[in-house]
């Protein structure tokens, strides 16, 4: 009755459970009222509330804030929340589209949440992984380079 169990029985089943991560930082902003035409890519997190046109590719938090505005042919990023308007197709290990959010485009990603009054015209594919493709540049700091 008061008898200890062996400790493989009473341990909880924690393989295969992910770590609790830190929460990923914003490091950059594109502030409302800006426009800017490039690149961005690196490590870090990006919060856009302006208006963007060109290539993303992140390891790590983009950010399309209420009054962001992205037209992107294709953005790589380890989590993507959307709460403006994206017009691009999204590759993203999560996506999480706000109710302010607005999609137009194919997503292939790990993990999907939405939240009621959110718009995606498009496809989803649902993956056990997302390889983002995104090679060695991305782990330098996060760059953004103006297109002349």
């Amino acid at each position: 009755m008061f008898k200890r169990n062996s400790p493989t029985t009473t341990q909880p089943a924690t393989t295969g459970s992910p770590a609790v991560q830190a929460v990923e930082r914003i490091t950059s902003v594109l502030g409302p009222g800006l426009i800017w035409e490039g690149k961005i890519s690196g490590s870090g997190g990006v919060r856009i509330e302006g208006t963007f046109e060109g290539q993303i590719g992140l390891r790590g938090m983009l950010v399309v804030g209420e009054s962001g505005r992205v037209t992107c042919e294709n953005i790589r990023a380890m989590n993507v929340i959307v709460a403006g308007a994206v017009k691009g197709n999204i590759t993203t290990q999560k996506l999480e589209i706000r109710a302010t959010g607005r999609v137009w485009g194919d997503v292939v990603t790990t993990s999907f949440v939405t939240e009621d009054g959110a718009f995606l015209r498009g496809q989803i594919r649902m993956e056990d992984q997302v390889d983002l493709g995104l090679g060695e540049e991305s782990a330098k700091e996060p760059k953004t380079t103006p297109e002349s």
